[in-house]
């Protein structure tokens, strides 16, 4: 069910883009440091764990704590406020970077995944600033405040590989030990500009609105929420595993970082345009373009191992990605009344990093142990799924229109 409408004043929609445009900001400093990290975690976990197998863990961590943290984060920011929610966040991940990069100094195995996990719970907050874009926007500005929050992720897919490139051996004798630092300094520049974010606190109850139970039997809260979680970890299971695929097939680390940044390009280029093919053909539509893409990319990375299909192929991931996430968050969007905001949020991603914390423990192993066929090949089922469901949405919606018509 949509929120219902509500009049919205010309200072009101200037700062909803004032908004969006700091956000999108915050979201390329953020994305830049998780893109850092998913460059150089595997490859540091490799380094400092005496089982290889296990060197995708403290990633896998991350998301587990990111999946955890979920449900707290947003009930906070329902309490003391999205901006308040936010500096609390980038103040974990300052703690949890720079324990990661003392870890790896000491080369400290153990130490590194608590470190990775602390991280974990940081991504849990910035993860909602796509969700805070949204929050003062109208109907009509919904989806590009949403889709221009990501597109900051553009800016991340050429920072995050930079600072890795050049921090890699900042520190004597512990490499990647500068990269966790450099986190460290990126979330407190996040910090500064979080100041210029103007969201009204919340003034309702928590436990206003509809029980959660009939938000969740809605047809549009189950396709939103199956095309986000699986279409991220499908992304997650096969980008995962592309640092350690790349080391196996004798490429340096300067073509994974080149790979990994442009699967990042293709991950939030399209923004631009998602929001305005949104509004024009609907999330559930866009959802199938994404699903469509995601299969070609896997056609791609199974057809060989060479430097350009890796890039492509990542590419492609990337891209269906993008449609089936941003698709799958504006459909959230349309689930909900304001004063039900934090409960569904909260659920609908903590199921989201549940699923792509489960692809990321399972990513190393499937790698380790089958190869990078098998790794593609365990994404394309979900992806079916994920397409029918919105091809049943399609025609529900349909039916609904001619019975009102």
């Amino acid at each position: 069910m949509p929120e219902p409408s509500v009049a919205f004043d010309p200072e009101a929609r200037r700062q909803a883009r004032a908004n969006a445009f700091v956000l999108a900001v915050c979201q390329a400093l953020a994305q830049g440091g998780a893109v850092l990290v998913i460059v150089v975690s595997a490859l540091a976990g490799q380094a400092l764990a005496e089982n290889k197998a296990l060197a995708t863990v403290p990633f896998a961590l991350q998301f587990v704590m990111t999946m955890i943290s979920t449900v707290p984060a947003s009930l906070l920011m329902g309490r003391i406020g999205r901006r308040a929610g936010f500096m609390v966040g980038q103040t974990i991940g300052i703690l949890g970077a720079g324990l990661a990069a003392a870890a790896i100094y000491a080369g400290d195995f153990v130490l590194f995944a608590a470190g990775s996990a602390i991280l974990g719970i940081h991504n849990a907050f910035w993860q909602y600033y796509r969700f805070a874009a949204a929050d003062m926007a109208d109907e009509d500005f919904r989806p590009k405040a949403i889709s221009y929050v990501m597109a900051g992720g553009l800016v991340a897919a050429f920072l995050g590989p930079e600072i890795a490139k050049l921090t890699r051996d900042a520190v004597a004798s512990a490499a990647f030990a500068g990269s966790y630092a450099a986190l460290a300094g990126l979330c407190v520049v996040n910090i500064a500009l979080l100041r210029f974010v103007r969201i009204p606190r919340p003034t309702t109850a928590l436990s206003a609105g509809r029980p959660l139970g009939a938000i969740v039997r809605s047809p549009d809260f189950l396709v939103a929420a199956a095309a986000a979680m699986i279409g991220y970890a499908s992304m997650n299971l096969v980008m995962t595993a592309t640092p350690l695929a790349m080391h196996a097939a004798h490429f340096g680390f300067a073509d994974t970082a080149f790979v990994i940044q442009w699967h990042v390009v293709g991950m939030y280029a399209p923004s631009f345009a998602t929001g305005h093919l949104i509004r024009r053909y609907g999330a559930p539509r866009v959802i199938l373009a994404g699903t469509g893409v995601m299969i070609a990319a896997v056609a791609v990375n199974l057809a060989d191992q060479t430097l350009l299909h890796y890039w492509f192929g990542l590419v492609l991931i990337g891209m269906g990605w993008n449609f089936m996430f941003v698709g799958g968050t504006a459909l959230l969007t349309e689930c909900h009344r304001p004063e039900e905001r934090a409960r569904v949020q909260a659920l609908n991603d903590f199921l989201v990093f549940g699923t792509v914390s489960a692809s990321s423990f399972t990513s190393g192993a499937l790698q380790h142990g089958h190869g990078w066929a098998v790794v593609n090949l365990g994404v394309v089922m979900p992806i079916l799924v994920v397409f029918a469901a919105a091809a049943w949405l399609l025609i529900h919606r349909r039916r609904l229109a001619r019975k009102t018509a």
